[in-house]
């Protein structure tokens, strides 16, 4: 299960990424800092080819230079930090972190706020929960219509994405207000999670059904 403060890199490394949709990349592992947990982690190519990496977990490199020049890397979170400052060095990148983000070991290149356009044309849209400093990413001119939403749910099998224990979340109805803001004002076709397999195809409906089905929803607080 997440938590969330200052988390070292996982021991493991993935062998292998799988294309989710044209030009967005994923790969996945049993992570040791949450029990041996799913953790999930993604490449964007872009239309020149370069290759952004988003809260990179350990790969096999080869595997990752396969994909093109790599450009740059994006965190969703400071806790998401995971392979960033080793693959900055190997891939001589610059990283993008959240500003306000807690508890990195290094000091990102750049930070970013709500609205702000990243590389490979990532959108930063404010989704606050788990943590303040959390966003999600939209691949504005994806066909696909993608978003990459950080830890506002998980997603470990087949079924209806949940929300992560109110207990490991600093504002758990925030959190859910989150959600029904990307419903209200992003396109989505295609959800990434940070811990979970990706949704391809109808992920508004997901996301919904995530909201409609949530049996742990804290009672908004008295005025």
């Amino acid at each position: 299960m997440p938590t969330f403060h200052r988390m070292s890199e996982p021991k493991g490394k993935a062998k292998r990424v799988v294309e989710v949709v044209p030009g967005i990349h994923h790969w996945t592992l049993a992570d040791d800092r949450i029990g041996g947990g799913r953790s999930d982690a993604y490449a964007v190519v872009d239309d020149d080819g370069a290759v952004v990496l988003i809260d990179p977990l350990p790969v096999d490199e080869a595997a990752l230079r396969k994909l093109g020049n790599i450009s740059a890397i994006v965190l969703t979170a400071g806790n998401h930090q995971r392979s960033a400052w080793r693959f900055r060095k190997t891939f001589g990148v610059p990283v993008w972190a959240p500003e306000g983000a807690q508890g990195l070991e290094e000091e990102p290149d750049f930070s970013y706020a709500a609205g702000s356009t990243l590389p490979a044309g990532l959108v930063s849209f404010h989704t606050p929960g788990p943590t303040e400093a959390m966003y999600t990413l939209w691949v504005q001119q994806h066909p696909r219509s993608v978003v990459f939403i950080s830890d506002l749910l998980t997603h470990e099998g087949r079924g209806t994405p949940q929300f992560v224990p109110s207990e490991y979340q600093d504002e758990p109805l925030r959190t859910r207000h989150s959600v029904q803001r990307i419903l209200d004002r992003l396109p989505v076709q295609t959800v990434c999670f940070a811990h979970g397999a990706p949704i391809v195809g109808d992920g508004v409906t997901a996301l919904r059904r995530a909201l409609e089905e949530d049996m742990e929803s804290p009672a908004a607080p008295s005025p």
